[in-house]
C-alpha cells in the first residue's frame, strides 16, 4: 500500500497529501483492496462535452495514475469510459454502469475512483444500490474530495447525503430549464421541426413552403376533406390519381431537400388536426405519462393530450392555409367520423 497522493479539488492532479490525510488513507485501504481491481468510472453527459470538454477528461483518466500512486499495479487497474456522450438519470440504457455494479458483485474490485460520485449515479436508488454493494463486497469509493468506505458509519453518512444532493440537484435543474421552455413557448417563441407545407425561417419561426407545388398539394387536401368529409376518402383520392406527398427532411446530407413519397395516413391525418395550418401555434401535445414509460426507452410514455391540456396555443400566430373557422369544422367531422366508426367495432 502506498497512499502518497490525494486529488487536488482545483487541478484534478495527483499531490502529496499531508501526515492526516495519509493516515486515513492508509487506515482504510488493506491488502484486500489490493487484491482486486481499482476502476477509474469516467463519464460525461453529453456528445458536446465529449468532444469539447477535453480538460475534464483529461482530470478523469488521470485518476489511473492516482491507482498507481496508492499501490495497484497498471494490469489491476481499468478504465470504464463507454457511458461518455450518455445524459440520463438513471442507470437505464448506461452500460458502464452496469458493467461497474456487477464487477463489484462478483467481488473483483477494490476500489472505484471518479472526479465527481455524482457522476456515478443521480438517482438514488441506483446510488444507494452502488453503495449497498460495495458495503456488502468492501469496495471503496474515492473522488477528489477523499476516500470512503460504505463500511463505515461517517463515510455510510456522507455518501448518502451526497446521493440526496445530487439527485435534488439534477432536479432543480431540470425544473429550472422546464420552466424556461415553458415560458418560452407561452410567448410562442419553440419552433422545433415544421410539418409539411412549411418551412423554418432564419429567424427560427415557421413560414408557408416557398415552393408552390408543395403548397398546391396542402391545399389540395384540404379541398378534398371539404369535399369528401374523411381522411380515408382523401387518401384514396391521391393514391388512385398517384399524386405524392412532399416531405421536406430534416437530417443527412440531403437536409433540407424534398422528397416525394407515397401518400400514408399518418401524415394525411396529421396535416388535417395540426393546429398550425389554421395559423395557431401549438406546443406540448404530446407529453409524458410516468405510468406508461418502459425501462431501457427514454422515448416511450409519450401521449397525445387533447388541446385544452397543451402548454401553449396561440391563435393567429403563424402563415395559415384555412380559417380557424374551417379547422373547427374539419376536427368535428373528424371526431364524428371517429365515433362512429368506433360505434360500429362495437357491435
Amino acid at each position: 500500500m502506498n497512499p502518497e497522493c490525494e486529488l487536488d479539488s482545483a487541478t484534478g492532479q495527483c499531490v502529496a497529501p499531508g501526515n492526516a490525510a495519509s493516515t486515513a488513507w492508509s487506515s482504510k485501504l488493506k491488502s484486500e483492496h489490493f487484491g482486486r481491481l481499482a476502476i477509474v468510472y469516467v463519464r460525461q453527459s453529453t456528445a458536446h462535452q465529449v468532444l469539447h470538454h477535453r480538460e475534464s477528461a483529461a482530470r478523469q483518466y488521470s485518476l489511473v495514475e492516482l491507482a498507481q500512486r496508492l499501490g495497484w499495479p497498471a494490469e489491476r487497474i481499468e478504465v470504464i469510459d463507454e457511458d461518455q456522450g450518455h445524459s440520463r438519470a438513471s442507470v437505464e440504457g448506461r452500460s458502464g454502469f452496469q458493467r461497474l455494479l456487477t464487477e463489484v458483485s462478483l467481488n473483483h474490485v477494490g476500489l472505484i475512483l471518479g472526479i465527481e460520485l455524482s457522476r456515478l449515479a443521480r438517482s438514488n436508488k441506483d446510488w444507494h444500490q452502488l453503495i449497498e454493494l460495495c458495503a456488502i463486497f468492501g469496495t471503496m469509493l474515492a473522488d477528489q474530495d477523499g476516500l470512503y468506505s460504505p463500511t463505515d458509519y461517517n463515510d455510510r453518512l456522507l455518501l448518502g447525503l451526497r446521493g440526496i444532493m445530487n439527485e435534488a440537484e439534477l432536479h432543480i435543474l431540470q425544473g429550472r430549464m422546464h420552466q424556461a421552455l415553458l415560458n418560452k413557448a407561452k410567448r410562442g417563441a419553440v419552433y422545433i421541426r415544421a410539418p409539411m407545407g412549411y418551412v423554418k425561417l432564419p429567424s427560427g419561426k415557421f413560414g408557408l413552403d416557398p415552393d408552390e407545388q408543395v403548397q398546391s398539394i396542402v391545399r389540395m387536401i384540404f379541398a378534398e376533406f371539404d369535399r369528401r368529409g374523411s381522411a380515408r376518402s382523401v387518401l384514396r383520392f391521391l393514391q388512385e390519381r398517384n399524386i405524392p406527398l412532399p416531405i421536406r427532411l430534416h437530417t443527412g446530407p440531403d437536409k433540407g431537400s424534398i422528397e416525394w413519397r407515397p401518400p400514408s395516413p399518418a401524415v394525411i391525418n396529421r396535416v388535417l388536426r395540426h393546429e398550425l395550418y389554421a395559423g395557431m401555434y401549438r406546443f406540448g401535445q404530446r407529453q409524458t405519462d410516468p405510468r406508461r414509460k418502459k425501462a431501457g426507452r427514454p422515448d416511450t410514455g409519450r401521449v397525445v393530450v387533447t388541446p385544452d391540456k397543451y402548454h401553449a396555443l396561440i391563435p393567429d400566430h403563424c402563415p395559415s392555409y384555412i380559417s380557424a373557422e374551417q379547422n373547427r369544422r374539419n376536427q368535428e367531422r373528424i371526431q364524428f367520423t371517429a365515433k362512429k366508426l368506433a360505434a360500429c367495432r362495437g357491435k
